[in-house]
């Protein structure tokens, strides 16, 4: 049975969202604000959570910083804004999708079970080295040297699809598509954020990368 928590301050969206899922067969867990979230999220350990933006004591943002901060938890976004910069911000800090009040409940269970597809896709055990990088796919931990490199979500999925693409070329849109997802409606500079932010932790000098390479007017490769 998957554990999902749903964060939201509404009494009545979270009751009625946990007797959904309930339904559904899955196991939850609620919770009313950002703290109470994080301590849930280590005692629960949930394979999803549903986190609304507002909160009263912390922003949903800021919850998503601190739970990618040493672990990855697929996670949905659940939000009343409809501004782009809310949603690609939840994106670059580790949130997988998003949702926008009001939805309808089947959309909702739609991208849950989508996202626990993807989130447990079967593991395989092999491992992927490039110089001094090395992915271990099964784990889905990245190593330097050696040493682990804690990555978010969204920065270990871009780095790991280019990686098992070797010195293939993809575009911004290819990328856009195959993480962010084809109903993704933010602006495409995502992928050049998450890029530069992937190449601040795992280049010797981001500004000459040694993995993640810029081919000028087509995109991004992995590999010189």
């Amino acid at each position: 049975m998957k554990k999902i928590l749903v964060v939201d301050d509404e009494p009545s969206l979270r009751d009625l969202v946990e007797l959904v899922l309930k339904r559904e067969k899955y196991e939850v867990a609620t919770a009313a604000d950002g703290k109470t979230a994080l301590a849930m999220a280590e005692a629960f350990k949930p394979d999803l959570i549903l986190l609304d933006i507002m909160l009263p004591d912390m922003s949903g943002h800021q919850v998503c910083k601190q739970l990618n901060t040493n672990k990855r938890i697929p996670t949905i976004m659940v939000t009343a804004r409809h501004e782009t910069i809310d949603k690609v911000l939840g994106l670059e800090l580790g949130a997988d999708d998003y949702v926008t009040k009001p939805f309808e409940i089947m959309e909702l269970l739609a991208r849950i079970k989508a996202l626990l597809r993807r989130a447990n896709k079967e593991e395989e055990a092999e491992s992927i080295t490039h110089l001094e990088l090395k992915l271990d796919i099964a784990n889905m931990a990245v190593y330097k040297n050696e040493e682990e490199i804690v990555l978010t979500a969204k920065e270990y999925q871009l780095l790991e699809l280019m990686a098992r693409n070797m010195r293939k070329t993809f575009s911004r849109d290819e990328l856009l598509q195959k993480v962010w997802g084809y109903d993704y409606m933010g602006d495409s500079r995502v992928v050049d954020i998450c890029i530069a932010r992937l190449r601040k932790k795992i280049e010797d000098d981001s500004g000459s990368p040694a993995h993640i390479v810029t081919v000028f007017g087509l995109g991004y490769r992995f590999g010189g």
